[in-house]
């Protein structure tokens, strides 16, 4: 990954010193000499790739006839961040991270600035003085765009943009036009649209007196009859036509959030384990999920590549079926706007009955990417009413690592899996790991089921594990580990009346 071009600091690490690690490898052919056919994921990244922003090219023309050599000039931005506490080591990775979502945004970072203070200028955010600095730095460059690392006030915003005269965004507005670039899904679409909308509501500015300019009052004041209004200036206008517009959205989104409740059931009711693949943004989930169920999901070195969770069955060794789902990536500081747009996205975390936290084992500040990560997946949980699933870690891109560090992390987390999902390392172990965790979830029951529920019997062959079974005259009476939820439909033919504790 790029770093930019000159900060004020020097870096600790690289943001992701493994770039190839999310990067698909697949390019086997099929015995007869031609190309397999493209999985989704690759046919993703081709539509990703195919307008592409390139570096260094003038789109100024000296000749008429090179028109067909123009390209798309990148957005040069200028990242500027206030440091108030923690580390050095964690500042600097913080605005290598900006650094990082600036590029997947299709911008060309140019230089970058760090405050040092106790709390954030309420006026301009770094203060005036470092306002000013920050003006000389866009003008030597030649940059058309400050991109702060923080969620700035409307007040913050208009004040910063006065001093250094171009353009200002802050850290939630960047990670939602990456949203919204990524979003392919109908669901992910209105779901980034709402959250666009609520961060834009309180932040909507005009210029001169085209947005307080009112409508309504006597004939002739403001043209008459005919264009009479209901007395509003524009801006109040604009404001109402985005809650209607937020309104529509999430009346769209609460429909698309009971289909997607009717599939989650019927997962649920199958008695197939759930496991939900969650983790910090571009730690490889996708990936992971790739290896141990074949789905050829996007893949690619970029935050936020995957927004739509993606649902895959998959076979463990030992014959158990599982549902895998990946899920959308978190980061530090997640914008609100977007946990509660992505609310019945999230619910698929809640509804698991095993959460594989993937950590990137490569970056500096692996514990960060953990702390973020619990903390959005604790509030969610929370705010539903729901009990946390059991945890399993698992550290991903250790064929970036130095053995050294590899070593320390083993001892840091003795209680993880330590896998590679480009190479292949590790994932045997991890497959066992989780035919144990899952198994340790069975429910062991005594029944006696009649001949005429082949239907049942077949459920707890694919699903679950028969310890005795004996062929009577009145059916077969088997003894069994099965998932709580297939439990449930057997209660009815227990044997004895009861079904056993759980299975140890």
């Amino acid at each position: 990954m790029r770093k930019p071009q000159s900060f004020e600091f020097t870096p600790a690490d690289e943001l992701d010193d493994a770039a190839d690690t999310d990067r698909e490898t697949d390019s086997a052919e099929s015995g007869d000499g031609w190309s397999a056919a493209p999985t989704v994921g690759e046919l993703q990244l081709d539509e990703r790739a195919a307008l592409r922003r390139v570096a260094g090219l003038s789109t100024e023309l000296a000749d008429v006839t090179e028109v067909e050599y123009r390209q798309l000039r990148l957005e040069r931005v200028v990242l500027v961040g206030v440091w108030t506490d923690g580390s050095t080591e964690q500042a600097e990775n913080s605005m290598a991270e900006l650094a990082a979502l600036a590029e997947t945004a299709g911008s060309e970072v140019l230089d970058a600035l760090i405050q040092r203070r106790d709390k954030p200028d309420k006026a301009t955010y770094i203060g005036s003085g470092k306002a000013e600095e920050l003006r000389g730095v866009v003008l030597d460059s030649g940059a058309d765009t400050v991109v702060c690392d923080g969620e700035l006030t409307p007040a913050q915003l208009t004040a910063l943009e006065k001093v250094v005269k171009v353009k200002v965004i802050d850290r939630t507005a960047l990670i939602l036009d990456i949203f919204a670039q990524h979003a392919t899904s109908r669901e992910g679409k209105a779901q980034v649209s709402l959250a666009q909308m609520e961060y834009m509501l309180p932040r909507l500015r005009g210029w001169g007196e085209s947005m307080s300019r009112q409508a309504g009052g006597r004939a002739g004041s403001n043209g008459g009859v005919g264009l009479r209004g209901p007395g509003e200036t524009k801006i109040e206008t604009d404001r109402r036509r985005i809650r209607e517009r937020m309104a529509k959205l999430r009346r769209e989104i609460r429909e698309m959030k009971t289909a997607r409740d009717t599939k989650r059931a019927k997962r649920t009711s199958s008695g197939v384990p759930q496991v939900a693949i969650v983790g910090y943004t571009n730690a490889g989930k996708s990936s992971l999920m790739n290896s141990l169920t074949g789905a050829g999901l996007l893949v690619q070195d970029a935050l936020f590549a995957t927004l739509d969770p993606t649902t895959r069955r998959a076979a463990l060794d030992d014959g158990r079926e599982v549902v895998f789902t990946d899920t959308v990536g978190f980061v530090r500081h997640l914008p609100t706007q977007l946990v509660e747009a992505f609310r019945s996205t999230l619910e698929e975390v809640t509804g698991a009955d095993l959460l594989l936290h993937v950590v990137d084992g490569s970056d500096p500040l692996p514990f960060e990417q953990i702390k973020a990560v619990r903390e959005v997946i604790t509030e969610v949980v929370r705010e539903q009413d729901a009990v946390m699933p059991p945890e399993l870690l698992v550290v991903n891109k250790i064929d970036a690592l130095d053995p050294t560090g590899l070593t320390q992390l083993r001892g840091q987390l003795p209680d993880a899996e330590f896998v590679s999902a480009r190479t292949g390392q590790g994932l045997g172990e991890l497959r066992d790991r989780l035919a144990r965790i899952l198994g340790g979830l069975d429910v062991e029951i005594s029944i006696l089921l009649p001949y005429s529920r082949g239907d049942l019997l077949a459920r707890i062959h694919a699903d679950g594990r028969i310890v005795e079974s004996a062929h009577e005259e009145g059916g077969t009476r088997l003894r069994a580990l099965v998932p709580r939820a297939l439990a449930g439909p057997l209660a009815a033919y227990a044997h004895a009346g009861e079904i056993a504790e759980d299975h140890p």
